[in-house]
């Protein structure tokens, strides 16, 4: 079957494979692999975003991203949506921000939305909109346990790892690695302060969005934990994100929210660098406790995590990475959600074209 699909990004973080987010990184990998697969694939996204199909590129907000910029932005992609509707025939869209009910599109094509995010971070009422065919779905089974009964909820659709990170061969070095967007939920000074509690050299890369929490953090709780042996990086794209997390002893991460996922710890596991993390939601399926790195409670145990990493072998956390986290599986599922979402309208369609043909006869 040939598939027309829509992805509409998060409006406020750019998409493309060197994305600081990990539902970013999602939408690109899809369009791409929509695009390889000879489907058409079209992407709305915010400025700065690049992909392989055809991108509609919406402006960046001026200033800051206050409660006005967002209802702008929000406004901006309804018109956007619904001007694609009138020129194309897609067979699903599929919605990945958090506000995504603020520009749903109105009723007809099946809208598929992935809960990249903690289902209590939505507004309740998504589980129950009264839009026919809409369908959502989890990227781990921990997240799926902590959502609402939902008839319209499908099977989880775990995330997956771009297989040129396999690849990824340097020699170990003596430093550890954090990676994201730096804002106060990720929980990067608790990085900061177990690596030098651990006497390691650390660096911490990612983007602090313009959003006045996250600058506040950046300013008063990152800062001033950095010094010649802790650095922050800023963001950086693929390819020397695959170079530090190859090279890294480990890779912290001291989320302290429950995440839905990990894509960097995948990451990290595929290019053979294990992980130490606290046990925060997903984290806990991702890590294998003892064998891909190690679940920890604080800083303490962090950096005795450290200390500890020599245990984990290299070769175990990539052969565990190819075994769960195969970006091609992430790709088959999603295409099959796709397939199955359109045939269905398809069959709608069908049926009502029949309903009017014999009530006209």
């Amino acid at each position: 079957m040939h598939l027309t699909v829509l992805n509409v990004a998060y409006p406020f973080a750019p998409v493309g494979p060197d994305a600081v987010g990990g539902a970013e990184q999602v939408v690109a990998q899809l369009d791409a692999a929509l695009t390889r697969a000879g489907h058409d694939s079209v992407v709305i996204a915010g400025e700065g975003s690049s992909c392989e199909g055809i991108l509609i590129s919406m402006p960046k907000p001026d200033g800051k991203l206050d409660e006005s910029a967002r209802r702008k932005v929000h406004q901006q992609y309804r018109a956007a949506i619904c001007k694609l509707l009138d020129r194309w025939r897609f067979d699903v869209i599929h919605m990945h921000g958090i506000e995504f009910h603020e520009y749903l599109p109105p009723e007809g094509v099946p809208v598929l939305v992935t809960l990249h995010l903690p289902p209590q971070w939505y507004p309740p009422e998504i589980f129950k909109l009264s839009r026919a065919h809409t369908y959502f779905h989890c990227v781990s089974e921990t997240q799926r346990r902590a959502c609402p009964e939902c008839a319209a909820l499908l099977p989880v659709v775990e995330n997956g790892v771009r297989e040129e990170l396999f690849c990824a061969s340097h020699a170990k070095r003596n430093f550890t690695v954090a990676l994201g967007r730096i804002c106060p939920e990720k929980g990067f000074h608790i990085a900061l302060d177990a690596a030098k509690d651990a006497r390691i050299s650390m660096l911490l890369a990612g983007e602090v969005f313009r959003y006045e929490t996250h600058q506040n953090y950046f300013r008063n709780q990152i800062v001033p934990r950095l010094d010649g042996e802790r650095r922050f990086v800023g963001p950086i794209g693929l390819k020397r994100k695959r170079r530090l997390l190859s090279a890294a002893r480990c890779l912290l991460v001291p989320s302290l929210v429950p995440e839905t996922s990990s894509l960097v710890a995948m990451e990290s596991l595929a290019c053979g660098t294990p992980v130490v993390a606290f046990a925060s939601g997903a984290l806990a399926e991702i890590v294998e406790h003892g064998k891909t790195g190690f679940l920890v409670e604080n800083a303490k145990e962090m950096a005795e995590a450290i200390d500890a990493i020599d245990w984990i072998n290299p070769d175990a956390c990539r052969e565990a990475a190819r075994a769960r986290f195969s970006m091609d599986r992430t790709v088959e599922n999603y295409f099959a959600i796709y397939s199955r979402l359109a045939g269905e309208m398809t069959q709608l369609e069908t049926a009502a074209a029949m309903r009017e043909t014999s009530f006209a006869a």
